[in-house]
Protein backbone atom coordinates (compact mmCIF):
# COMPACT_ATOMS: atom_id res chain seq x y z
CA UNK A 1 0.00 0.00 0.00
CA UNK A 2 1.28 3.46 -0.91
CA UNK A 3 0.54 6.60 1.11
CA UNK A 4 0.93 9.63 -1.15
CA UNK A 5 0.65 13.33 -0.38
CA UNK A 6 1.23 14.90 -3.80
CA UNK A 7 -1.38 15.08 -6.56
CA UNK A 8 1.11 14.63 -9.38
CA UNK A 9 2.44 11.41 -7.88
CA UNK A 10 -1.05 9.94 -7.66
CA UNK A 11 -1.79 10.96 -11.25
CA UNK A 12 1.41 9.27 -12.46
CA UNK A 13 0.57 6.04 -10.62
CA UNK A 14 -3.02 6.03 -11.90
CA UNK A 15 -1.83 6.69 -15.45
CA UNK A 16 0.34 3.56 -15.37
CA UNK A 17 -2.48 1.49 -13.86
CA UNK A 18 -4.88 2.70 -16.56
CA UNK A 19 -2.34 1.68 -19.23
CA UNK A 20 -2.47 -1.80 -17.70
CA UNK A 21 -6.30 -1.74 -18.07
CA UNK A 22 -6.80 -1.77 -14.30
CA UNK A 23 -10.15 -0.54 -12.95
CA UNK A 24 -10.01 2.03 -10.14
CA UNK A 25 -12.45 2.13 -7.24
CA UNK A 26 -12.28 5.28 -5.10
CA UNK A 27 -13.55 6.03 -1.60
CA UNK A 28 -13.22 9.73 -0.69
CA UNK A 29 -13.14 10.31 3.09
CA UNK A 30 -12.23 12.88 5.72
CA UNK A 31 -10.60 10.16 7.80
CA UNK A 32 -11.71 9.03 11.27
CA UNK A 33 -12.72 5.84 9.51
CA UNK A 34 -15.51 3.66 10.92
CA UNK A 35 -17.51 0.64 9.80
CA UNK A 36 -19.47 2.80 7.34
CA UNK A 37 -16.26 3.72 5.51
CA UNK A 38 -15.04 0.13 5.76
CA UNK A 39 -18.22 -1.11 4.07
CA UNK A 40 -17.49 1.24 1.15
CA UNK A 41 -13.87 0.09 0.94
CA UNK A 42 -14.92 -3.56 0.95
CA UNK A 43 -17.42 -3.01 -1.83
CA UNK A 44 -14.78 -1.14 -3.85
CA UNK A 45 -12.36 -4.02 -3.24
CA UNK A 46 -14.88 -6.53 -4.64
CA UNK A 47 -15.72 -4.49 -7.73
CA UNK A 48 -12.33 -3.11 -8.86
CA UNK A 49 -8.73 -4.10 -9.53
CA UNK A 50 -7.34 -1.15 -7.56
CA UNK A 51 -8.78 0.62 -4.51
CA UNK A 52 -7.82 4.19 -3.69
CA UNK A 53 -8.89 6.06 -0.55
CA UNK A 54 -8.45 9.76 0.08
CA UNK A 55 -8.04 11.11 3.61
CA UNK A 56 -8.51 14.86 3.62
CA UNK A 57 -10.34 17.10 6.08
CA UNK A 58 -11.62 19.62 3.57
CA UNK A 59 -11.57 23.17 5.00
CA UNK A 60 -13.79 24.47 2.17
CA UNK A 61 -16.82 22.58 3.48
CA UNK A 62 -16.61 23.91 7.04
CA UNK A 63 -18.28 27.16 8.07
CA UNK A 64 -16.56 29.77 10.31
CA UNK A 65 -18.20 28.45 13.49
CA UNK A 66 -17.95 24.75 12.69
CA UNK A 67 -15.61 22.06 13.99
CA UNK A 68 -12.71 22.14 11.49
CA UNK A 69 -9.99 22.48 14.15
CA UNK A 70 -11.31 19.74 16.42
CA UNK A 71 -12.47 17.35 13.70
CA UNK A 72 -10.92 13.94 14.57
CA UNK A 73 -7.74 13.09 12.66
CA UNK A 74 -6.50 9.63 13.79
CA UNK A 75 -4.31 9.30 10.72
CA UNK A 76 -2.14 6.34 11.76
CA UNK A 77 -5.22 4.37 12.81
CA UNK A 78 -6.88 5.17 9.46
CA UNK A 79 -3.79 3.98 7.59
CA UNK A 80 -3.87 0.73 9.55
CA UNK A 81 -7.53 0.17 8.70
CA UNK A 82 -6.87 0.80 5.00
CA UNK A 83 -3.92 -1.59 5.02
CA UNK A 84 -5.96 -4.34 6.69
CA UNK A 85 -8.74 -3.86 4.12
CA UNK A 86 -6.44 -4.23 1.14
CA UNK A 87 -6.38 -0.61 -0.03
CA UNK A 88 -3.73 -0.02 -2.70
CA UNK A 89 -3.32 3.76 -2.57
CA UNK A 90 -4.04 6.36 0.11
CA UNK A 91 -4.05 9.95 -1.08
CA UNK A 92 -3.54 12.20 1.96
CA UNK A 93 -2.82 15.73 0.71
CA UNK A 94 -2.27 18.85 2.78
CA UNK A 95 -4.69 21.79 2.52
CA UNK A 96 -1.99 23.70 0.61
CA UNK A 97 -1.73 20.86 -1.90
CA UNK A 98 -5.45 21.05 -2.65
CA UNK A 99 -5.90 24.81 -2.25
CA UNK A 100 -2.63 26.49 -3.19
CA UNK A 101 -2.11 30.22 -2.81
CA UNK A 102 -4.46 32.32 -4.97
CA UNK A 103 -6.87 29.42 -5.45
CA UNK A 104 -10.06 30.83 -7.03
CA UNK A 105 -12.07 28.04 -8.65
CA UNK A 106 -15.17 26.51 -7.01
CA UNK A 107 -18.11 24.42 -8.19
CA UNK A 108 -21.71 25.02 -7.16
CA UNK A 109 -24.58 22.66 -7.92
CA UNK A 110 -27.42 25.16 -7.85
CA UNK A 111 -30.80 24.61 -6.15
CA UNK A 112 -29.80 21.23 -4.69
CA UNK A 113 -27.18 22.95 -2.52
CA UNK A 114 -29.60 25.48 -1.02
CA UNK A 115 -32.04 23.12 0.70
CA UNK A 116 -31.86 20.77 3.70
CA UNK A 117 -28.33 21.03 5.15
CA UNK A 118 -27.52 23.77 2.64
CA UNK A 119 -29.91 26.14 4.44
CA UNK A 120 -27.89 25.82 7.63
CA UNK A 121 -24.36 25.26 6.32
CA UNK A 122 -23.86 28.04 3.79
CA UNK A 123 -21.15 27.17 1.27
CA UNK A 124 -20.84 23.61 2.56
CA UNK A 125 -21.86 21.89 -0.66
CA UNK A 126 -19.78 24.27 -2.76
CA UNK A 127 -16.83 22.95 -0.76
CA UNK A 128 -17.98 19.35 -1.19
CA UNK A 129 -18.54 19.63 -4.96
CA UNK A 130 -15.21 21.38 -5.46
CA UNK A 131 -13.12 18.86 -3.55
CA UNK A 132 -14.88 15.85 -5.05
CA UNK A 133 -14.31 17.24 -8.55
CA UNK A 134 -10.63 17.83 -7.78
CA UNK A 135 -10.25 14.33 -6.34
CA UNK A 136 -11.93 12.79 -9.39
CA UNK A 137 -9.51 14.64 -11.66
CA UNK A 138 -6.55 13.43 -9.61
CA UNK A 139 -7.57 9.81 -8.98
CA UNK A 140 -9.49 9.26 -12.25
CA UNK A 141 -11.69 6.50 -10.79
CA UNK A 142 -14.00 4.24 -12.75
CA UNK A 143 -16.28 3.97 -9.71
CA UNK A 144 -16.61 6.16 -6.63
CA UNK A 145 -18.35 5.08 -3.43
CA UNK A 146 -20.46 7.23 -1.11
CA UNK A 147 -22.55 6.39 1.94
CA UNK A 148 -26.22 7.32 1.97
CA UNK A 149 -26.09 8.86 5.44
CA UNK A 150 -25.09 12.02 3.57
CA UNK A 151 -28.02 11.57 1.20
CA UNK A 152 -28.08 15.15 -0.08
CA UNK A 153 -24.36 14.98 -0.77
CA UNK A 154 -24.84 11.81 -2.80
CA UNK A 155 -27.53 13.43 -4.96
CA UNK A 156 -25.40 16.55 -5.47
CA UNK A 157 -22.33 14.53 -6.48
CA UNK A 158 -24.38 12.49 -8.96
CA UNK A 159 -25.79 15.68 -10.48
CA UNK A 160 -22.34 17.26 -10.75
CA UNK A 161 -20.97 14.13 -12.43
CA UNK A 162 -23.83 14.13 -14.95
CA UNK A 163 -23.70 17.86 -15.68
CA UNK A 164 -19.90 18.04 -16.03
CA UNK A 165 -19.51 14.72 -17.91
CA UNK A 166 -17.18 13.03 -15.45
CA UNK A 167 -16.45 9.47 -16.66
CA UNK A 168 -17.11 7.92 -13.24
CA UNK A 169 -19.95 5.80 -11.92
CA UNK A 170 -21.26 6.93 -8.52
CA UNK A 171 -22.22 4.03 -6.26
CA UNK A 172 -24.26 4.73 -3.13
CA UNK A 173 -24.28 2.32 -0.20
CA UNK A 174 -26.79 2.00 2.66
CA UNK A 175 -26.31 3.64 6.05
CA UNK A 176 -24.37 1.51 8.53
CA UNK A 177 -25.79 1.63 12.05
CA UNK A 178 -24.88 0.54 15.54
CA UNK A 179 -26.99 -2.31 16.96
CA UNK A 180 -29.20 0.25 18.74
CA UNK A 181 -29.88 2.12 15.49
CA UNK A 182 -27.49 5.08 15.76
CA UNK A 183 -26.11 5.96 12.33
CA UNK A 184 -22.32 5.71 12.28
CA UNK A 185 -20.57 9.07 12.04
CA UNK A 186 -17.07 10.34 12.73
CA UNK A 187 -18.70 13.00 14.91
CA UNK A 188 -20.25 10.42 17.26
CA UNK A 189 -17.03 10.53 19.29
CA UNK A 190 -18.07 14.00 20.49
CA UNK A 191 -21.19 12.66 22.22
CA UNK A 192 -21.37 12.07 25.95
CA UNK A 193 -23.15 8.94 27.25
CA UNK A 194 -26.40 10.87 27.75
CA UNK A 195 -26.12 12.71 24.42
CA UNK A 196 -25.57 9.45 22.59
CA UNK A 197 -28.66 7.99 24.23
CA UNK A 198 -30.67 11.07 23.22
CA UNK A 199 -29.34 10.81 19.66
CA UNK A 200 -31.24 7.53 19.26
CA UNK A 201 -34.39 9.64 18.91
CA UNK A 202 -33.36 10.29 15.30
CA UNK A 203 -33.47 6.67 14.16
CA UNK A 204 -36.58 6.02 16.27
CA UNK A 205 -38.40 8.94 14.65
CA UNK A 206 -37.40 7.79 11.16
CA UNK A 207 -38.64 4.27 11.82
CA UNK A 208 -41.90 5.72 13.15
CA UNK A 209 -42.27 7.76 9.96
CA UNK A 210 -41.71 4.68 7.82
CA UNK A 211 -44.35 2.75 9.77
CA UNK A 212 -46.86 5.60 9.43
CA UNK A 213 -46.42 5.61 5.66
CA UNK A 214 -46.26 1.88 4.98
CA UNK A 215 -48.63 0.45 7.56
CA UNK A 216 -51.01 3.27 8.47
CA UNK A 217 -51.18 4.72 4.95
CA UNK A 218 -50.55 8.28 6.11
CA UNK A 219 -49.62 10.44 3.12
CA UNK A 220 -49.43 13.90 4.65
CA UNK A 221 -45.83 15.05 5.08
CA UNK A 222 -46.98 17.60 7.63
CA UNK A 223 -48.57 14.90 9.80
CA UNK A 224 -45.52 12.65 9.61
CA UNK A 225 -43.13 15.49 10.45
CA UNK A 226 -45.32 16.46 13.41
CA UNK A 227 -45.12 12.93 14.82
CA UNK A 228 -41.34 12.83 14.32
CA UNK A 229 -40.94 16.18 16.05
CA UNK A 230 -42.72 14.80 19.14
CA UNK A 231 -40.08 12.09 19.41
CA UNK A 232 -37.01 14.21 18.64
CA UNK A 233 -37.75 17.56 20.25
CA UNK A 234 -37.47 16.53 23.93
CA UNK A 235 -34.13 14.80 23.31
CA UNK A 236 -32.08 17.35 21.36
CA UNK A 237 -30.91 20.91 21.84
CA UNK A 238 -32.00 22.12 18.41
CA UNK A 239 -33.74 20.79 15.32
CA UNK A 240 -32.34 22.25 12.12
CA UNK A 241 -34.88 20.47 9.97
CA UNK A 242 -37.15 17.49 9.51
CA UNK A 243 -37.85 17.26 5.77
CA UNK A 244 -39.47 14.90 3.31
CA UNK A 245 -38.20 15.05 -0.28
CA UNK A 246 -38.46 13.15 -3.52
CA UNK A 247 -35.62 10.62 -3.35
CA UNK A 248 -34.48 11.32 -6.92
CA UNK A 249 -34.87 15.08 -7.36
CA UNK A 250 -34.91 16.33 -3.72
CA UNK A 251 -38.10 18.23 -4.50
CA UNK A 252 -39.97 18.87 -1.25
CA UNK A 253 -43.03 16.64 -0.89
CA UNK A 254 -46.37 17.52 0.69
CA UNK A 255 -48.19 14.27 -0.07
CA UNK A 256 -46.31 11.01 -0.34
CA UNK A 257 -47.03 9.11 -3.55
CA UNK A 258 -43.66 7.60 -4.48
CA UNK A 259 -40.16 6.95 -3.13
CA UNK A 260 -39.11 9.64 -0.66
CA UNK A 261 -36.19 10.41 1.61
CA UNK A 262 -37.08 11.52 5.12
CA UNK A 263 -34.14 13.46 6.53
CA UNK A 264 -33.33 15.07 9.85
CA UNK A 265 -30.56 17.31 11.14
CA UNK A 266 -30.23 18.22 14.81
CA UNK A 267 -27.83 19.56 17.39
CA UNK A 268 -27.20 17.27 20.37
CA UNK A 269 -25.05 19.07 22.93
CA UNK A 270 -22.57 20.77 20.61
CA UNK A 271 -22.65 18.08 17.93
CA UNK A 272 -24.57 18.29 14.68
CA UNK A 273 -26.00 14.95 13.57
CA UNK A 274 -27.85 13.94 10.43
CA UNK A 275 -29.82 10.84 9.56
CA UNK A 276 -32.35 9.71 6.98
CA UNK A 277 -34.45 6.85 5.72
CA UNK A 278 -35.68 6.01 2.22
CA UNK A 279 -39.30 4.90 2.04
CA UNK A 280 -41.09 3.43 -0.96
CA UNK A 281 -44.89 3.47 -1.01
Amino acid sequence: MKVIKKSEQVQNIIKKLKQQKKSIGFVPTMGALHQGHISLIRRARKENDIVAVSIFVNPAQFGPNEDLKKYPRPFEKDVGICKSEGVDVIFAPSPKEMYPENYLTYITVEKLSDIMCGKFRHGHFRGVATIVAKLFNIVQPDRAYFGLKDFQQSVIVKKMVTDLNFPVKIISSPIVREKDGLALSSRNVYLSFTERKNALSLSRSLQTAKNLIKYKNIKSAEKIISEMRKIISPKVDKIDYIDIHDAETLEEIKYIKKKVVIAVAVIVGKTRLIDNIIVKR
